[in-house]
């Protein structure tokens, strides 16, 4: 019997790398990768559907099967997670000391529905006090303009959105102080220069971050894996199928960081650092599954619904394909 052959779109992450290069094959299927970065990616299969597979921002998904779009299903693959305490600046001369500060500010988003500030925002208003509402919000482009939604969005009556000029970025309204502060993913351009005009709001990021998780035991999840739902519907072993090699593939990284014989890493003090990490996140500390992000996701379904991006709160079993929700066991 032939292999199916299906197209999967993501970055070059280490822990697909096995998948790449195909050390790891999925059962019954052959893979043709295309590797791209995550903003072609999530473009071109939102809006055109062009992969089988692919990595989609969390929030992008999620809006669109709230809007009834069920073009896709998704796996509990999460390739990306991230703690965005350090991916939010401030222009330095705007008087923004503490979170509470943001307060009556003007805070830029290269998307506003992007999952990177879904989770910033969220967290501000969780831990801090300061809701979408306290701010007025700027999106557009963070280093080339022009940039756009990928999703259209009806957002709440209090908040307050605008789209910057078209010949603008973020980045340089940053350090021109024409927006107080960035809400984003990347590290803005203005801030890897050095200009004094820009900084972190959260200097001590990983302490921070650090004592975030130990308080509510999230690691925030960017983004998931989706396949597009007539490959589904045609083979329900799909789901399955991919979701062990995704798992295959990113434990084959987590063993080989034990590797001190030679590094597998190019850094000279990873020992030290993957003890730190497993200190402070745990020894599977970058989960994939249901179970183990249960939590992670009804705090992000929640924060979604409350930001006015879904209409109902969404749920896990609507989201992600049975199939994955629990496995055998010998």
């Amino acid at each position: 019997m032939s292999k199916l052959s299906l197209t999967l779109a993501c970055p070059p992450y280490d822990r697909v790398q096995v998948l790449l290069n195909g050390t790891i094959v999925p059962e019954g299927i052959t893979l043709n990768i295309l590797p791209m970065e995550v903003e072609e990616v999530f473009w071109r299969q939102l809006k055109y559907g062009e992969f089988d597979v692919s990595e989609s921002s969390l929030s992008s998904y999620t809006m669109l099967r709230a809007k009834g779009d069920n073009r896709f299903i998704a796996i509990p693959v999460f390739p990306s997670r991230f703690f965005r305490h350090s991916c939010i600046f401030i222009n330095t001369h705007k008087g923004i000391e503490e979170p509470e500060d943001l307060k009556g500010k003007i805070v830029g988003v290269p998307e506003y529905q992007m999952t990177a500030p879904l989770w910033q925002r969220g967290i501000m208003a969780d831990e801090y006090g300061v809701y979408p509402r306290d701010m007025s919000w700027r999106s557009g482009g963070q280093e080339e303009p022009g940039r756009i939604d990928k999703v259209a969005m009806t957002l709440p009556p209090d908040v307050r959105l605008e789209q910057i000029p078209s010949d603008k970025t973020l980045s340089q309204m940053l350090d021109d102080g024409e927006i107080d502060a960035l809400f984003t993913a990347r590290t803005p351009s203005c801030f890897l220069k050095g200009s004094p005009n820009v900084a972190r709001l959260f200097p001590n990021f990983r302490e921070v971050e650090e004592k975030y998780f130990q308080r509510t035991g999230i690691f925030p999840i960017m983004h998931t894996v989706i396949i597009r739902r007539e490959i589904y519907e045609a083979h329900r072993w799909v789901a399955m199928s991919l979701y062990k090699a995704f798992r295959q593939a990113k434990d084959t990284v987590m063993r080989n960081f034990n590797i001190t014989a030679a590094l597998y890493t190019t850094l000279p003090w990873l020992t030290d650092e993957l003890e730190r990490t497993r200190l402070a996140l745990g020894n599977d500390f970058w989960p994939y599954g249901i179970e183990p992000n249960r939590k992670t996701l009804e705090a992000f379904f929640r924060y979604h619904h409350e930001q006015g991006l879904s209409s109902k709160k969404m749920t896990i079993e609507e989201l992600f394909a049975l199939e994955t929700m629990s496995e055998f066991k010998i």
